[in-house]
């Protein structure tokens, strides 16, 4: 099975990324294969006007190690090495892309398990993922 671990460094990343640790049928002993997925918001337009190609591109490199980093670390200790992915835009609509059409079979995300009246004032990566993706997603709060 080929699983998109939605991760953005928060502590609900944390929460899901030990979920998967501590259930072996997700692990599927080495059948399955994992991609880290990490969106970083994209530089407000009027700041990379000032900025380098150079820059910016070093600052997303940075930004991505931040998060991607100790989410492979973590992941190797129970022998899972995923594919590493940094992506700039909005988080709801780029997962939402991947997972469709490079035909993942589930993805996996941390919620912050707002209420019903929050997502509807707030919206969320989650809820965003969950209305314009057909990929089941397993939201691990």
């Amino acid at each position: 099975m080929k699983i998109l671990l939605a991760i953005d460094g928060s502590p609900y990343s944390k929460k899901m990324l030990a979920y998967l640790c501590a259930h072996d049928e997700l692990i599927n002993a080495g059948r399955n294969t994992f991609t880290a997925l990490t969106v970083l918001p994209a530089i407000p337009p009027r700041a990379r006007a000032v900025l380098s190609k150079e820059m910016v591109d070093e600052y997303y490199r940075e930004e991505g190690a931040k998060v991607l980093d100790p989410v492979r670390k973590y992941l190797e200790q129970s022998c899972i090495f995923p594919k590493e992915r940094l992506e700039v835009g909005h988080p709801g609509d780029i997962i939402a892309s991947i997972a469709e059409d490079e035909k993942y079979d589930l993805i996996i995300m941390g919620t912050h398990g707002h209420g019903a009246l929050g997502r509807l004032v707030m919206g969320s990566v989650s809820t965003q993922v969950l209305a314009n993706c057909s990929v089941p997603v397993m939201l691990i709060r």
